[in-house]
Formats: structure tokens, sequence, C-alpha cells
């Protein structure tokens, strides 16, 4: 390992700025030496940029502005982009994060060029190959060095596929971390009062492939959504991904809808943060109204974020189902089935991942049990 090693971190998304902040921030704290490679893929400024200025990310050292297409345009043309980047900055290591197609591309390009890599976010499964972040996640895990799990099922998951233990260390759940950082500036009213939103709301987050990318799927979950909407007023910041598919489908404003552009991250969590209710198809989304207590519905048939329904206040729901029980989540109000929150997620992920980043650049042999050791 060279003396001053280089970390990249490659993101692509809302969730990647999310997870990685925290990572940044406590690496360098401990000094390491690290630079973010910006794919480009929220191609849209209140996607991407904006995360920036929330979460305190420093300016990219590469921004490769890929913005949308399909998955296998986008991802050639991440592969051409990163491969480049990679070879100029010739990093020691390459921290990839969740399960979007920036990260299955950096994690192919690292593997072919010999770069050692981490994924942050590693294990998670929902069992569904028709999913393309399930391809993702499956191909991510395989190669990468080091394997950093939000969750104790992600462990299983991981040996299950012959993930050497060695490899794989527990650490919780970086979001948590950023959601943490930012819950004094969590404020609705600000955003109600801008926003012109009733005291009492609900917020809906919907882009999934099954839910938006053909006609029949959308027209069936515009016509779950204005159902909800008869109970409670609802918002709806819009997505680029399926925007004109759920517009032609009927997702316009109308006196109970307000469909608006996509929030910063702390608007967007102020407003979660006030709602009665989430409905959602977003993973990181799942694990948000965990955390802050609020009652989420999720648009699919299964989630690789299981913990949100064991420990959280998350349930799956098909677009028939979801006015039944959004009107069942309204009345009972928010309810946490454990009574405690997923274990590690305290906000202490981020140095967790940190520690263990550094004691391998320095070539230290840092076991999951170690790893244990260190993050009490």
């Amino acid at each position: 390992m060279r003396e001053n090693p280089l970390v990249l971190h490659v993101l692509g998304a809302r969730p990647n700025f999310v997870k990685a902040a925290p990572v940044v921030r406590a690496l360098g704290e401990l000094g390491v030496r690290q630079g973010i490679i910006h794919t480009g893929q929220h191609y849209d400024a209140l996607m991407s940029d904006v995360f920036f200025a929330d979460l305190g990310l420093p300016e990219p050292v590469a921004n490769l502005g890929v913005g949308s297409g399909s998955h296998a345009k986008q991802t050639a043309a991440l592969l051409v982009g990163l491969e480049e980047v990679v070879l100029q900055h010739d990093p020691d290591l390459v921290v990839v994060y969740g399960d979007v197609n920036s990260t299955l591309a950096a994690i192919l390009v690292c593997a072919k060029l010999g770069v050692r890599t981490a994924h942050v976010e590693a294990g998670l499964r929902s069992f569904d190959r028709g999913m393309p972040e399930e391809v993702n996640r499956i191909v991510t895990d395989s190669l990468s060095d080091l394997l950093f799990a939000t969750s104790p099922d992600a462990l299983s998951h991981l040996a299950a596929e012959g993930v050497p233990a060695a490899k794989v260390h527990l650490v919780g759940n970086p979001m948590i971390d950023s959601l943490f950082s930012a819950l004094p500036s969590l404020d609705p009213a600000p955003v109600q009062a801008r926003l012109d939103i009733p005291a009492r709301y609900a917020v809906a987050t919907l882009h999934r492939p099954a839910n938006v990318d053909t006609p029949e799927a959308a027209k069936e979950l515009v016509s779950a959504v204005l159902d909800v909407a008869r109970q409670i007023p609802i918002v709806v910041p819009i997505h680029p991904r399926g925007r004109t598919r759920l517009a032609e489908a009927g997702l316009v404003d109308g006196p109970s809808v307000k469909v608006i552009e996509p929030l910063g991250y702390v608007d967007f969590l102020s407003l979660v943060r006030g709602a009665a209710l989430v409905v959602t198809d977003s993973g990181g989304v799942q694990e948000e109204t965990t955390m802050l207590g609020v009652p989420c519905l999720t648009v699919r048939p299964n989630t690789e974020r299981p913990i949100t329904i064991t420990h959280g206040t998350n349930r799956l729901v098909t677009p028939a189902l979801l006015p039944a029980a959004a009107g069942k989540a309204l009345a009972d109000g928010a309810s946490t089935p454990s009574g405690e929150l997923p274990p590690l997620w305290d906000g202490a992920a981020g140095p967790r991942i940190a520690r263990v980043i550094s004691a391998w650049l320095k070539g230290d042999n840092l076991s999951p049990a170690a790893q244990g050791a260190r993050s009490e």
C-alpha cells in the first residue's frame, strides 16, 4: 500500500449521497485522502446537486453526467466514463453504495482493472431477480473486497452465497447517521407553508419500473393513490423517472393531490417528518420512516429491507390494497413493533466504516470480531 493511499467514492443517485456523507466525513477526520466521483445518474439538480450542499459533501473530482437511458445504455456509458477516471486517479480503494447502476458499473470496472473495492449496504436481498437492483446487489457483493452490512439479516444472505466472513462487517446504517445529523433542521412548518400544504397530509414517492413503466401498471397505481387522496390530501414529489407515464395515467394537481418537483434532502425529510402517512416504492424511504416513526406503505411485493417491517413502521401492499391499508394506517398512527430501532442504527455507522477502511489501508487484518469490539 502507498504511503498516502487514496480512496474514491462512486455516487450516482440520492440514496448514495445520503449513505456516503457520514463515511466521507469520518474518513476525513481520520486523515484519509479521498475524492468523490459523481456519475450524474441522477441528472436533475434537485435529485443530486442540492444533496451535496445539504449533506456537506465536497466537490467531486469528476462528474460524468451520464444522465438517464435504458439499463444497457446507462451502464455502458458508466463503464466507459468510470474506467477513464479510475485509471486517471489510480485509487487504492473504491467505495460504492447501494444498488444503482453506478454501483454495478464501478464494481465491474474495478474488478477488470484490479482495483480493490468496498460495498456499503452489502447483503440486502429481495430474492426477486426481476428487480434490476437485485442483480446489481448480487454482482456487487460477489466482487467486493470489503462488505459493510447494515442489518443482521444481510450477514446470513452473504454467508449463504459463500462470501468469506473475513470480508464482512456489520456496521449499522449510514443513512441513519445522516438523518440523525439532520434531525435538528427537520421542521415541516416552513415546507408546508411554502408549498401551501394543509396541517394533516400524506406523502407519496413512486418510481419503480414495475409500478410506472407500463401504462397498465401506472394506471392501477395512480387510481389507488387517488383513492388515498380521498381520505387525506397527498403530496407527490415527482421523480424524473416515470414522470410522464404517471401524468398520462392521471397523476396531476387536483383538490387533494399536490404534484411537486423533487425536494432537497432537508426539505424532503422535513415533509416526511410531518406526514401522517408515507406511500413509497423506495428502499431508503422505508428506512427513514422507520427512524422517524411515520407509518409507511411500500407498494411492492417484497423488500430487501425486511428489518423496516419487523423493527419499524413499514408494511408491504399491492396497489389494490393500498386504499384500505392507508385507512387503517391513518386510524392506527405510528407504532414500532419491537419498541426499538434496528441494531446499530445509532448514528455511528460512518465512523465504524471509516475505522475498518483506515485499518485495511494500513494493512491491518481487521476481522469481523475485531470490528465488533471496536464498534462498542
